[in-house]
């Protein structure tokens, strides 16, 4: 069995003192993705790069406090690739890809646009460039599982007042189309496909204002998306909510396959 983890952190410090590296040790995971690392490599402490048993790989952001991703492995990776090739957005760091054996595991920070129409426009300019990669993954013949945020709810069951969000980014129908044609294109988002019906009981993230997560009012926008093989091999997933680490919720996803055997 293949356990990998997805987690937003919203700041590595942030949820390292609030115990996150504490029960990523009691996790069984084998890989772990986070994303929204907030810190530069200097600012990482022993136990953020290598926690027990793991060793951690980064794409920090060249801006401090800013966005950044990472990948945690049991196992040695063959490879690990940083970056889409974009000079602007890989000075944010949001892509970072490891090898391992036929199957490679991505965290992927997608640009959130709602903080400016500036921001909206960058995050478009993102998923346009993003896409071309997504179709050259496919095109290399392996397995892939991208994890990360993705920060875009697909449709009406992935988040709690979808009416009153039609006009926000997120759930924008630019952004949801982008989702329906990567999903069109071969790649499979894998926790709905376990869990077709899943409303409330699948939400990742919870707004910090008001009662957001006390009253479960909340976004599906963490996500596994992998490729049909390694898709079909996923048995079962899980939203950690015990602990609050930040305002997004760990997602867990076993496969059953043979990569880390």
């Amino acid at each position: 069995m293949l356990r990998i983890i997805s987690a937003n952190l919203n700041g590595i410090r942030s949820a390292s003192n609030k115990g996150f590296f504490e029960w990523m040790k009691t996790s069984n995971a084998d890989v772990v993705c986070v994303q929204e690392l907030k810190a530069q490599a200097a600012d990482l402490t022993d136990e953020m790069r290598s926690p027990s048993g793991y060793r951690g790989f980064f794409h920090c952001a060249e801006k401090k406090g800013y966005s950044g991703v990472g990948i945690y492995c049991r196992r040695e990776p063959d490879r690990v690739i940083e970056g889409i090739g974009h000079a602007g957005f890989d000075a944010e760091g949001r892509f970072i890809r490891a090898d391992f054996g036929d199957l490679s595991v991505v965290s992927v920070y997608v640009p959130s646009g709602s903080s400016s129409p500036e921001r909206q426009r960058a995050k478009f300019e993102f998923l346009a460039e993003f896409l071309p990669v997504l179709d050259s993954l496919l095109c290399e013949g392996r397995e892939f599982i991208v994890c990360g945020d993705w920060n875009i709810a697909h449709c009406p069951i992935d988040l709690k007042n979808w009416k009153g969000n039609l006009k926000n980014s997120g759930f924008l129908p630019e952004e949801r189309a982008w989702l329906d044609k990567i999903y069109a294109s071969g790649w499979t988002d894998v926790y709905r496909s376990l869990y077709p019906e899943a409303g409330d009981e699948g939400y990742t993230w919870w707004s910090n204002r008001g009662a957001a997560y006390a009253k479960n009012v909340g976004w599906r926008i963490d996500l596994h998306v992998a490729t049909a093989g390694i898709a079909c091999a996923a048995k079962k997933s899980q939203i950690y909510k015990e602990q609050k680490f930040s305002d997004h919720a760990p997602l867990t996803v076993d496969y059953e396959c043979r990569f880390f055997d």
